[in-house]
C-alpha cells in the first residue's frame, strides 16, 4: 500500500510534533516533511509532493494564506487543510477563495483532525462545526468580503506587507524574495501610496487587522 504523505507547517515545534503523533497513528500515514514558516512550506511542498498539506495561518515570513495561494498556483490539485486558532468569517472566505479544502480550529484538532485529513483524501471538504456555520451563513450566501482594501494588493505586495510588518528592512526583503533592493524599495513605496499608509505603524496595524501577522 502506498503511504499517505503529509506535510505539517506551523511555527511551534511542539504543536508540529503533536499533530505528527496524532496523524501517524493511522496505518499508512507518514509525515513526509515539516516547516516552521510559510516560505519553507512552499519549498517543501515542491520538493516532497505530499498528498495532504496541513498549514497554520499565522506563520512568520509568509503566512499560511499566502503560502496556500503559492502552493495552489503551482499545483491546483494540492489538498490543503488549514489548522488555526482563527475563527473569523473573513479569514474563512479568503481561505476558501484561495482554494484550501479544509478548515479546522486548533481547539478541535484532537477530536476531528484524522477525519479532516481522511475527508480531503476522499476529495471532500471538511470544516470544524463552527466554521461550517460561518460558511453557511456567509460564504455560501455569496456575502461580499469585508473591507475590500485587503484585496487591492497583489500577491507579491501582500508578501512584502508581512515582511515589513515583521520588522524587515528593504535589504532583508530583497534577500528573502531574491529581488534587488531598488525593487523592494519600489514595492514598499507603491504599497504605502496604494493603501494610503502615512507611516510604517499604520501598515503594521493593517497587517494585524487583516490577519497577515499576529499582534
Amino acid at each position: 500500500m502506498t503511504p499517505v504523505r503529509i506535510l505539517i507547517a506551523d511555527d511551534h515545534e511542539l504543536f508540529r510534533r503533536g499533530i505528527a503523533a496524532e496523524l501517524t497513528q493511522v496505518p499508512g500515514w507518514v509525515v513526509a516533511a515539516d516547516a516552521a514558516n510559510g516560505r519553507d512550506a512552499v519549498t517543501a511542498v515542491a520538493q516532497f509532493k505530499p498528498d495532504i498539506i496541513v498549514l497554520d495561518l499565522s506563520m512568520p515570513e509568509l503566512n499560511g494564506l499566502e503560502a496556500a495561494r503559492k502552493i495552489l498556483a503551482a499545483d491546483s490539485a494540492a489538498r490543503i487543510l488549514i489548522l488555526t486558532a482563527h475563527e473569523s468569517e473573513q479569514v474563512v472566505r479568503e481561505v476558501l477563495s484561495a482554494g484550501a479544502k479544509g478548515y479546522v480550529l486548533k481547539s478541535d484538532a484532537g477530536r476531528v483532525l484524522v477525519a479532516a485529513v481522511q475527508a480531503l483524501l476522499e476529495g471532500r471538504y471538511f470544516f470544524t462545526s463552527t466554521v461550517a456555520q460561518l460558511v453557511l451563513e456567509g460564504y455560501l450566501r455569496s456575502a461580499a468580503p469585508d473591507g475590500g482594501t485587503a484585496h487591492t494588493l497583489s500577491a507579491r505586495e501582500r508578501e512584502i506587507v508581512q515582511l515589513l510588518a515583521e520588522g524587515n528592512s528593504n535589504k532583508d526583503i530583497a534577500r528573502a524574495l531574491d529581488i534587488s533592493v531598488n525593487t523592494a524599495e519600489t514595492h514598499r513605496s507603491n504599497i504605502m501610496r496604494k493603501m494610503n499608509f502615512a507611516s510604517l505603524p499604520e501598515l503594521v496595524r493593517y497587517a494585524i487587522r487583516n490577519k497577515i501577522i499576529e499582534p
